[in-house]
Formats: C-alpha cells, sequence, structure tokens
C-alpha cells in the first residue's frame, strides 16, 4: 500500500521566476512564471513540486483549487513525515 499525502500550496503565478516563498501553518507558498490560463500554472506548480519534492511528476495530482491560488495537491508514495522533512529542507 503506498501512502498518499496532501499538500496545501499557495500559488502565485507571474512571477519572475519558480521559487519557495515560504512553508508556515502547513501551508507551502511558491511563485510560478506560468500565467493562470487554461491550466498553465497548475501544470507548471506540479512540475515544480516534483523537482522540489523528488518525485514523478505523475506522483502529484491536484485535489483541489482548480481556479483558487490555495491548492491542495495530493502526492502519492511520500508519507506525511517524509513530505514534512523534505520541505524543511527546501528553508534556509
Amino acid at each position: 500500500m503506498a501512502d498518499k499525502t496532501l499538500l496545501k500550496v499557495r500559488v502565485n503565478p507571474r512571477s519572475s521566476r519558480n521559487q519557495v516563498t515560504g512553508y508556515t501553518d502547513g501551508v507551502l507558498s511558491i511563485k510560478i512564471t506560468a500565467p493562470p490560463v487554461e491550466g498553465a500554472a497548475n501544470k507548471a506548480a506540479v512540475a515544480y513540486l516534483s523537482d522540489l519534492l523528488h518525485v514523478k511528476k505523475s506522483q502529484i495530482s491536484l485535489s483541489s483549487g482548480t481556479t483558487s491560488r490555495d491548492k491542495v495537491f495530493e502526492i502519492d508514495g511520500l508519507s506525511p513525515d517524509e513530505l514534512h522533512t523534505r520541505l524543511h529542507s527546501l528553508q534556509p
């Protein structure tokens, strides 16, 4: 049985570069270069999260928040503890 973990993410599109801007109260804040048009920002967020968390893009799916800045992603194959560890390692 594979682990499935939910990750709350606040996505700010149309940024000058992809970057993590914080992780507070269980919400990861990221900036994405893609515009919020026709799912481009959602696809870019999945790709960026894949790179950050060292998982395949196919392991990440958008659970809720398709048209909102506040989104919930489901990550397959990553336990909540492992996700927590990886997110905290991103901060300086």
